[in-house]
């Protein structure tokens, strides 16, 4: 298997990585050239200069930032790629726009898969990412092997925008989550309890889980280095809340972590970790 993987950002490095390991990946494109090509140069693999150097792939994964950017490169891989190979895109992005990509490869003979993760950095790094798959069997067969060099858990959703689907109810999820948790700490700093005892005691009862286990001690020592950056979020949760305005559900949690978000990326903190919505809940 020859595997191109384009995206080589926080996550996407490491993912790359695992694929290299595994002895398949075969060139890397980003859209800054340089770190595509610092990248390749360090594990002696090509550089992409343009969507023609993937031509030879049997999977394409995309990691890239918006729908704009994955429609962009699907456009120009449905030219060069020959019919029967396989575009895998872990991007967050909307239903729509993997039904529109899955249009696009169709009439040339190509799959997609929208094959959105979670796991944050840690999960990249580890290879441990549970990733959500819309699109046709046929084709997660094929690119089964090269998702298992950094999968926890391969979970089939359903047909195209599926994956992306279940990615809208994983980030209500974390949004939801990040509220209670520092919002909870926040109010156990002012009560004055010792945080080297409240995190873990909480985490082995009911109230624990992965963002506390994770976060919890580095919030409270205002390390807010990401994991996943507040901005990323606050992208993703305009992505649901459209879904979810179409779905016609009440959407209490995205609609406050929407504007939580963006009130700390217009104080300058969009760049730091979703922990940092600790700084609004201490009343600060």
């Amino acid at each position: 298997m020859h595997v191109g993987f384009i995206g080589l950002g926080a996550m996407g490095h490491s993912m790359a990585g695992h694929l290299h390991a595994r002895g398949v990946l075969a060139v890397v494109g980003n859209r800054t050239q340089a770190r595509a090509q610092i990248f390749a140069d360090a594990l002696t693999l090509k550089a992409a200069a343009g969507a023609g150097d993937f031509s030879g792939c049997d999977v394409v994964m995309l990691c890239v930032s918006a729908d704009a950017d994955v429609l962009e490169n699907v456009r120009a891989l449905a030219g060069v790629l020959r019919a029967g190979s396989v575009v895998v895109d872990h991007s967050t992005v909307s239903s729509t726009t993997a039904q529109q990509a899955q249009a696009l490869l169709q009439e040339h003979g190509i799959g997609f898969l929208d094959a959105p993760v979670s796991g944050g950095v840690e999960g990249a790094r580890n290879g441990k990412l549970s990733i959500m798959v819309g699109g046709e069997v046929s084709d997660l067969e094929k690119a089964r092997p090269a998702l298992e060099a950094y999968a926890l858990r391969i979970t089939h959703m359903g047909p195209s925008g599926a994956g992306q689907a279940t990615k809208a109810v994983n980030q209500v999820l974390v949004a939801g989550i990040a509220q209670a948790v520092c919002e909870g700490l926040a109010l156990g700093e002012k009560l004055g309890l010792a945080a080297e005892l409240l995190v873990p005691t909480l985490a082995a009862g009911a109230a624990g889980n992965w963002f506390l286990d994770k976060r919890g001690a580095t919030m409270l020592a205002n390390n807010f280095t990401p994991g996943f950056k507040s901005a990323l979020l606050h992208k993703d949760l305009k992505i649901v809340r459209e879904m979810a305005a179409q779905a016609g559900i009440r959407a209490t949690v995205i609609e406050q972590s929407l504007a939580d978000y963006g009130e700390l990326m217009a104080r300058g903190f969009g760049e730091e970790d979703t922990s940092a919505l600790i700084r609004l809940k201490r009343g600060g």
